[in-house]
């Protein structure tokens, strides 16, 4: 069954690969400060554009898209 083999996949690649620590790499900037704020609903987006006016443009970091499809395909 389709579905069967799915959820076995999806158990895979959250208990036995690093998915789970990438994953919380990437969005650690909503686990404190004005990104925990916003996510909370204290922070609007006019209040968010308004900071980044006023500190300037967050550095670029990729987010490692084709990593993370590469570690999912490898587990299917």
């Amino acid at each position: 069954d389709s579905f069967a083999r799915a959820l076995l996949v999806a158990e895979r690649i959250l208990v036995d690969s690093e998915y789970s620590t990438l994953r919380r790499e990437r969005y650690a900037s909503f686990d404190n400060g004005k990104g925990k704020e916003f996510e909370e609903g204290k922070l609007s987006l006019e209040q968010l554009a308004n900071l980044t006016i006023q500190t300037g443009q967050p550095a670029t970091r990729s987010g490692r898209q084709e990593y993370f499809e590469n570690l999912i395909n490898r587990h299917i």
